[in-house]
């Protein structure tokens, strides 16, 4: 047996927890999805009414592959496609290397991932710098929520989709590894939109930090870019 964490999408806001399921080690798309279905079924008889998304590239449902990470793309300002975990190894910030931006038109998804983590293993990471854009390192997942859900709500039919759904798994997310996670994320996405926050949510960094984390006080974030109080953010097409 093991635990993961699902993240669902309620009235009272988006949240986690974690469920025990039986996990098929193994690298395999069969064993993936094996473990996939069997923490579905366990969240089903807890959850019996609510509808879930594996969002991954290992899903069995289209909606949850197009919605990883590495398939949900973002449009730049220039006209140029990038994924969303490009967008997000490639802006990483480190102490001496700085970010890894330049490198988006050079590498794929998964080498770019790849390249970051060697980075992470010899340097510091000290924020996020994305097209001039600045973002701290804390609240932790907050850039990460930030990208994905700006990138998803661009994507309109897959947007329509996610909605649909109450809880999100990934099942290549372990917390004890890992921070940041898509399936989080769309947990966010639908909460906002259903309560109709999201464009409030993203008019500006400092309102997304304000509705999606309202217990991090905004004097706790160091970066002056934050403290810019009301500015729109506009690294990709149509913000």
């Amino acid at each position: 047996m093991a635990k993961r964490p699902i993240f669902l999408s309620e009235t009272s806001g988006f949240r986690s927890e974690l469920i025990d399921f039986e996990f098929f080690s193994g690298f395999s798309m069969s064993q993936k999805q094996k473990s996939i279905s069997s923490l579905h079924k366990n969240i089903l008889k807890k959850y019996p009414n609510k509808k879930i998304l594996e969002v991954s590239t290992k899903s069995l449902n289209r909606c949850g592959i197009d919605a990883s990470a590495f398939n949900l793309m973002i449009t730049m300002k220039s006209g140029k496609h990038y994924s969303v975990e490009q967008v997000f190894q490639g802006s990483k910030t480190f102490e001496k290397s700085g970010n890894q931006i330049s490198l988006l038109d050079k590498l794929s998804s998964k080498d770019m991932k790849k390249k970051v983590n060697a980075l992470h293993r010899v340097e510091k990471l000290i924020g996020f710098n994305s097209f001039g854009q600045e973002f701290p390192l804390n609240p932790s997942t907050f850039f990460y929520n930030w990208l994905y859900i700006n990138a998803l709500v661009k994507n309109k039919e897959l947007s329509k989709k996610i909605i649909q759904y109450d809880v999100f798994t990934d099942i290549e997310f372990n917390p004890n590894n890992s921070v940041n996670c898509q399936a989080e994320a769309c947990s966010i996405f639908v909460f906002l939109k259903r309560h109709d926050l999201l464009q409030q949510a993203l008019k500006s960094k400092e309102s997304f930090l304000k509705i999606v984390y309202p217990n991090y006080s905004s004097y706790e974030i160091e970066s002056s870019d934050l403290k810019r109080s009301g500015e729109q953010i506009s690294l990709f097409n149509g913000l």
